[in-house]
């Protein structure tokens, strides 16, 4: 699916994020950009160019369930806070996820066979050795996106639509789950761009700044059209209950919202993308990050860390603690400490100075 109505402006542009010494030479450099917005949509800082076009890819997740939520499909299929966090999570595929899309599959009267999602071996190693050892191999339920598509499918029950065709851009599904993620992103009906996701469902390019306000209106539900405020509190509280469903052990995203202020919310996406919004004094915030190059952990990681800490969101110390357990130090195959990751950025107007780390 074409991306034709979204492609950069001749403005667009990233900037350098986080640099990668190596002894005193700059060896290698993330850029990227950072858009932050207040749920009334007015921009509060940013760093690169806010209207930089991002696929947003699995940090589309806590609006795609947001439909199912709305039309009262928890109630009806006795969905607890657990099940719809896992539906919104990129998780590790350890055996609790896998038993609570089980029960969702379960609720609605379908089981695995009717996710579409496809198989990998799960994000979490041991999970993954015992099936090695077991001898067994993947299945859909093992897939980060299983909670996803079994929300999906009970959105698909509870519309009486079809089933089979559920991953369809043009299903109703996909058709409301679409003009919703472009109202709360402020993007005209019908222009953000559709892409085929890695699990095959659609995902959405919108401009940088409209996904962070898409995460401002999720911490302040009031600012949800009308009707989906309700819907928008229960998601974000699921998330906030159970991160361990977001992603899982010793995941970055669930880390965030065990130890976070500001009932801080995180879901990172494929190819450098993380969405984060946070409430303060009544208003709500969405931060929305692209790593150029789309790294996951060193540009990713230490950009979005920064960000919160220079935000106010976490305090110095929690950052560095979080910086040390999923960044880590650069060390080579002797452990002798080669290097050190810096993030070069400075969200003007935010709390905060810049890390020399």
């Amino acid at each position: 699916m074409p991306l034709s109505s979204t492609r950069p402006s001749p403005g667009y542009r990233y900037v350098p994020l986080v640099e990668v010494w190596r002894g005193d030479t700059v060896e290698s450099v993330h850029h990227g950009a950072i858009a932050v917005v207040d749920s009334a949509g007015r921009a509060i800082t940013s760093v690169g160019d806010p209207a930089s076009i991002v696929v947003l890819r699995s940090a589309a997740k806590p609006v795609q369930a947001l439909p199912l939520l709305q039309s009262g499909g928890a109630e009806r299929f006795g969905l607890g806070d657990d099940e719809i966090a896992v539906m919104i999570g990129s998780h590790n595929g350890e055996p609790f996820h896998l038993a609570a899309v089980r029960s969702i599959l379960g609720k609605i009267g379908l089981d695995e066979g009717a996710l579409r999602c496809g198989a990998h071996l799960p994000y979490h190693r041991p999970a993954a050795r015992e099936l090695r050892r077991a001898g067994a191999g993947p299945t859909a339920l093992h897939n980060n996106c299983s909670g996803k598509h079994a929300g999906m499918l009970a959105q698909a029950v509870q519309m009486g639509a079809a089933v089979a065709s559920y991953l369809e851009a043009d299903h109703p599904v996909q058709v409301r789950i679409r003009r919703l993620v472009e109202s709360l992103c402020g993007v005209e009906e019908g222009a953000a761009g559709l892409a085929i996701d890695g699990c095959s469902a659609p995902t959405f390019a919108v401009p940088l700044r409209g996904a962070a306000l898409m995460y401002a209106r999720l911490a302040a539900p009031d600012a949800m059209p009308p009707g989906y405020g309700e819907a928008a509190r229960r998601a974000v509280a699921a998330m906030r209950r159970h991160p361990e469903m977001i992603a899982g052990t010793d995941r970055l995203c669930t880390a965030l919202m065990r130890g976070g202020s500001n009932g801080l919310i995180a879901k990172i996406g494929a190819e450098g993308i993380y969405g984060l919004g946070y409430a303060r004094d009544g208003n709500g915030y969405g931060v929305a990050l692209k790593i150029a190059d789309g790294d996951g952990v060193r540009g990713r990681f230490s950009a979005a860390l920064e960000a919160l800490r220079q935000l106010g969101v976490l305090a110095p110390e929690a950052a560095a603690d979080l910086r040390a357990r999923f960044v880590g130090e650069m060390r080579n195959h002797r452990d002798l400490l080669v290097g050190r990751v810096e993030t070069v950025f400075d969200l003007a107007g935010a709390s905060g100075r810049r890390s020399s780390r």
